[in-house]
């Protein structure tokens, strides 16, 4: 099977849908004639034109704003947030619009929005640039939230995220983009909401990593196989829905869990997991659960403070270490 990298299976999905639907239109900084700074959308504006590939100016506000009132029209707008870090610009046109208009409209109204954003650290971009914001919009009743890990997860979910009748977040980790490469058919595929993905079965604890981290977890569980630990590498794909099952079935199985996020820890993404794991698995659970995620720091410009405060391969397996030493006699 052909091999495409991150950045290519984004494109390729892009392309696929504003061929099939006329309704999809994409908006964002330097996204036309330019091909996005991270060239997701390269070659798009001269397939399908200034009426559908829009430039716009450097305003998260203002074209996220536009997006959701042409989203009520029946248009499928696709903006996209060039550094997510800036999405707090359109948090009300999202948190406050987008995600309430279905509901206050008694379902009569329909926002069919895809916000592509970015996430992530790691590029020595400073602080206003390197942020992991998909908690945030976890935590909203109405919108969907998506974290591929995968070319092949990013081009399925994203084409389902573009059939989709309601309001979705789609973030995507910036140095996945032309550093992870895989397998990507290429007759038509989607990827349902709400499944994960077991990456890599185990049996001694279960890692639940989300985007980036994915990829992290799996080096490290490469690691913890040398010494005889048997790691399950669990992706959830999706926050919102969230495949509850697949996670508490797993660490029935292990009897342990790592959860691991580039997002802060406090209040985050790996609280919320734990909550579920902790409610479904309880009487499985050998030891507490561990979480490893950010720092709860400002992401610094220098790259070792930077990758200090970035979960890494040795900060999983200490964690992996805990649980399995924090395990009550059988």
């Amino acid at each position: 099977m052909r091999e495409l990298t991150f950045a290519q299976a984004i494109r390729e999905a892009l392309d696929e849908e504003l061929a099939r639907d006329e309704k999809i239109v994409l908006f964002g900084e330097d996204i036309g004639a330019w091909g996005g700074v991270f060239r997701t959308t390269e070659g798009l504006y001269e397939k399908y034109g200034p009426e559908r590939v829009i430039d716009t100016p450097l305003s998260e506000e203002g074209y996220v704003g536009m997006a959701v009132g042409i989203a009520m029209t029946g248009m499928h707008p696709v903006p996209e947030i060039m550094f997510g870090d800036f999405i707090t610009l359109a948090m009300d046109q999202i948190v406050n619009q987008a995600a309430k208009m279905r509901y206050m409209t008694g379902g009569q109204v329909a926002v069919p929005i895809t916000i592509r954003a970015t996430m992530g650290g790691g590029r020595s971009s400073g602080a206003q640039h390197s942020q992991s914001w998909h908690a945030w919009f976890a935590h909203v009743p109405g919108l969907k939230v998506v974290v591929p890990s995968t070319p092949y997860d990013a081009k399925g979910l994203l084409k389902t995220a573009l059939r989709d009748p309601n309001p979705v977040l789609f973030f995507e980790d910036k140095v996945m983009y032309h550093k992870i490469k895989g397998p990507v058919p290429e007759e038509e595929y989607l990827i349902p909401f709400g499944v994960a993905d077991i990456k890599r079965e185990g049996s001694d604890v279960t890692i639940v990593a989300l985007s980036r981290m994915v990829h992290t977890a799996l080096a490290a569980a490469e690691q913890l196989a040398q010494e005889g630990i048997s790691a399950e590498v669990i992706d959830p794909r999706t926050l919102t829905p969230l495949d509850e099952e697949t996670l508490i079935q797993s660490v029935c199985k292990t009897g342990g869990a790592v959860i691991v996020d580039e997002g802060y820890q406090r209040f985050g993404v790996t609280a919320e997991l734990a909550a579920v794991i902790a409610k479904g698995a309880f009487d499985y659970l050998d030891a507490p659960i561990e979480r490893v995620a950010a720092m709860d720091v400002p992401i610094p410009f220098s790259p070792p403070l930077e990758f200090a405060t970035i979960p890494d391969e040795e900060r999983i397996i200490q964690a992996v270490h805990r649980v399995l030493e924090g395990r009550r006699p059988q």
